[in-house]
């Protein structure tokens, strides 16, 4: 592999990281909500098992990248898990239920339920961005290496690492979102929201799948769908701060 091709593979690389930190923010929101019940060392705990899972997941999707992009119902399902989370814990935080806090204690779930509930969160984002990675990674010239999975080695090798690299970033913002969340508790009703909205723009990437052809193909991808996303997403996050000033917890000054 000449420098050329190098600094080819090196620039695809910095722009798959790019994407997953990217993709982190929303990432990061949903995994610090699902573990914020936890103890603080159950936390990380949960995280980095989260990331390890995580990790083995993206490198079999790789194998079966192909296959996985024919199924919608993987979009759907994970699109219906993340607005079932949002609306149901919203709905418990504003309900005047006798008792409505124990429920909720019990629907959280244990420590190894919660991994699975990051595991599958997971499972949900991760379709689309590996489809990203290949797109962008078979645009590379052939390295001559030979293949894995029909998939160029050096490409390969790019979107593993990109997806690596993605997931480590997600892995520390999400602990930082737990923090905020812990400082700021009204935060925690515009992280539900920000969850629905994730789970929408699943829905729009469901309804753009080829097989279900209800949106066109390349619109969850566009300026205008990305736009509207993130300047929605820019918009639940100002409202949260600016309404969860007045609620902010103050730090032990000893």
């Amino acid at each position: 592999m000449d420098a050329a091709m190098l600094l080819q593979y090196g620039w695809v690389l910095i722009v798959l990281i790019g994407l997953e930190g990217i993709l982190a923010a929303d990432n990061a929101v949903v995994m610090a909500v699902m573990v914020k019940h936890l103890e603080p060392e159950q936390q990380k705990k949960a995280l980095f098992y989260g990331l390890v899972g995580a990790l083995v997941f993206r490198f079999i999707a790789l194998f079966l990248i192909a296959t996985l992009a024919k199924y919608w119902e993987l979009q759907a399902a994970g699109a219906a898990y993340l607005l079932y989370i949002a609306i149901s814990n919203i709905y418990r935080k504003y309900s005047h239920k006798i008792g409505k806090q124990k429920t909720k204690k019990k629907k959280e779930g244990g420590f190894w339920a919660t991994v699975i509930k990051v595991e599958l969160a997971d499972i949900a984002f991760a379709v689309d961005s590996m489809l990203a990675a290949v797109a962008l990674a078979i645009t590379l010239p052939k390295s001559g290496w030979g293949e894995i999975a029909e998939i160029d080695t050096a490409q390969f090798i790019v979107m593993f690492l990109g997806g690596v690299i993605g997931l480590v970033i997600i892995r520390f913002v999400a602990t930082a979102v737990v923090n905020l969340l812990k400082k700021y508790p009204a935060l925690e009703t515009g992280a539900f929201v920000l969850v629905g909205w994730v789970g929408v723009k699943l829905v729009v990437m469901t309804l753009a799948h080829e097989k279900v052809a209800i949106l066109a193909h390349d619109f969850p991808h566009g300026t205008l769908w990305q736009s509207i996303f993130y300047g929605v997403m820019v918009v639940i996050i100002l409202a949260s701060v600016l309404s969860s000033r007045k609620s902010k917890v103050p730090t032990d000054s000893h």
